[in-house]
């Protein structure tokens, strides 16, 4: 499992450009506002939030870290309970 710690900039980043990309199709949408004006701005928005998916998308990978196990913990697969260990080369004793 990974765990993903992002800072609060980043977070706001991330979900910022999602509103502006939910935002803008939204408007393509609606019929609430005149058609040029309703275009312009919905063309706006998507675009930035299109612009900026590539960099949201690297500072959470980047964010991704592998979850800390606790101490003393035991992970056990389910695929190999019951299995035997057969000896492989070089295991034996001389």
């Amino acid at each position: 499992m990974k765990e993903l710690i992002l800072n609060v900039p980043t977070f706001a980043f991330v979900v910022g450009t999602r509103v502006a990309l939910g935002v803008g199709v939204g408007l393509l949408l609606a019929e609430r506002l005149p058609a040029s004006r309703r275009r312009a701005v919905a063309g706006a928005l998507v675009a930035i939030g299109a612009a900026t998916t590539v960099p949201a998308l690297m500072a959470v990978r980047r964010s991704l870290r592998p979850a800390r196990r606790r101490a003393g913990a035991i992970e056990q697969s389910a695929q190999l309970i019951g299995a035997a260990r057969y000896p492989r080369k070089g295991d034996d004793a001389y």
